[in-house]
């Protein structure tokens, strides 16, 4: 990140959207955890140290809040991440392996296969009494040659699950298409109104959400919201629906299995979270179908960890830009980063009547995907690097010549949502 970056914090991060994109109150600077930033911060390594510090107290103080507001769905993990409480997912399990996690204990909630990724799945009930850290250190010493995890759970660009939105959701038109998208629900809004397939993978999905409404807008919307393949019919899957433990990574790889089955060539996930086996699996497997799956970074800054899924392999990894072409100052981070896309000083459809400007590596994804998708129209693996390599040809070199790891192979896209 450039050092003349930081003093634009000022502005930047004091703004509502900016507020929302970070998870934090859009009523003023929060109350608990996140110091307040000074009016305007030195061009100094200092300083950037101090928006790390500031960054990653952020986030664990929403994580922490999550948690303890949703107590009797969520729980923490062995390294302390949110997860569906009281459960874990497994693959690679066998019949033998599953009665001798009964015996200690462990009772088989289901067994679950995937449509379109060939991929089967169980889910397992921590024992009474044992905490899910606990029980996950157990059953992966009880089972070593099966993938355990928690069922963790993933948010929209970094921030706690938003509530759903008090709108109707955009009813549900039966369409072919080569673009997908893994969020909230999408909301009526006349953008996109007439070209959107909604499925829902948690408890009362798909309904309304602004984050899953403005991400479709900035894909295919028309009219008032001018997304970057304006007109184009989408997918759009709701893994949040009301579910208090909704995003969780069984939802999603539900939900790349039925984009998969569809036959959607480009998948957009602005969703962020810890690296989960039974997700890198589910990506895995989406990937050998010949779906390109494009993410975001998250925005919980350059010393966050690594963003997941947009640093498994073959994942298109995507940070944001504001109007000056300048590298968000919140943008997080991936193991690699692969393309960069406008994320600020831009405006999507926000609800089924309104229109707002977004800020977040949320919003630059979906435009990248979109792009894609004009090379990549169906699931190909043979067309999958020629693809890629159109749409790296287009990209617009930032930063240092060539390829780097803050703007990746260049801006894509830069005039979208402008």
């Amino acid at each position: 990140m450039k050092h003349w970056l930081i003093p634009a914090m000022c502005t930047t991060l004091l703004s509502a959207a900016a507020f929302a994109q970070l998870g934090l109150p859009s009523g003023g600077l929060p109350r608990v955890g996140v110091p307040q930033l000074p009016v305007e911060l030195p061009q100094t390594g200092a300083a950037l140290a101090q928006l790390g510090r500031m960054l990653e107290t952020a986030r664990l103080d929403r994580l922490t809040r999550f948690v303890r507001q949703n107590r009797d769905a969520v729980d923490y993990d062995s390294n302390r991440y949110p997860a569906v409480r009281g459960e874990l997912v497994a693959t690679g399990v066998s019949d033998d392996a599953i009665k001798a996690a009964q015996a200690a204990g462990f009772a088989l909630l289901s067994r679950d296969a995937i449509e379109g990724l060939d991929l089967n799945y169980v889910r397992f009930a921590v024992p009474a009494k044992m905490s899910l850290a606990e029980s996950e250190q157990k059953l992966r010493a009880l089972l070593p040659n099966a993938e355990i995890d928690a069922n963790h759970i993933f948010f929209q660009g970094s921030a706690s699950p938003a509530p759903p939105l008090a709108t109707t959701v955009l009813a549900s038109t039966s369409t072919n298409a080569s673009l997908g998208i893994i969020d909230g629900g999408v909301a009526d809004h006349p953008s996109v109104r007439g070209r959107v397939e909604q499925n829902g993978f948690a408890a009362g999905a798909p309904t309304a959400s602004s984050h899953g409404t403005s991400v479709a807008a900035l894909m295919i919307g028309n009219g008032e919201v001018k997304g970057a393949r304006s007109g184009a019919s989408l997918l759009a899957a709701d893994v949040y629906g009301t579910a208090k433990a909704g995003g969780n990574a069984a939802a999603i790889a539900r939900a790349l299995g039925w984009l998969a089955a569809r036959g959607v060539s480009v998948v957009t996930i602005s969703l962020v979270g810890p690296h989960n086996s039974l997700l890198k699996t589910a990506v895995a497997a989406a990937q050998r179908k010949g779906v390109i799956i494009v993410a975001a970074v998250g925005n919980d800054g350059p010393a966050s960890p690594p963003a997941y899924p947009a640093s498994y392999p073959g994942v298109l990894a995507v940070t944001g830009v504001d109007g000056r072409n300048r590298a968000l100052p919140e943008a997080g981070r991936a193991v690699h980063t692969d393309f960069a896309a406008p994320g600020a000083d831009i405006f999507s459809a926000t609800g089924a009547k309104k229109k707002a400007r977004v800020r977040g590596t949320s919003f630059a994804a979906p435009l990248v995907a979109a792009r894609l998708s004009t090379f990549y129209p169906r699931q190909s693996t043979s067309a999958v690097e020629p693809a890629v390599r159109k749409l790296m040809a287009e990209a617009i070199d930032l930063g240092k010549k060539g390829h780097d790891p803050v703007y990746g192979h260049g801006l894509v896209c830069g005039k979208c949502g402008r």
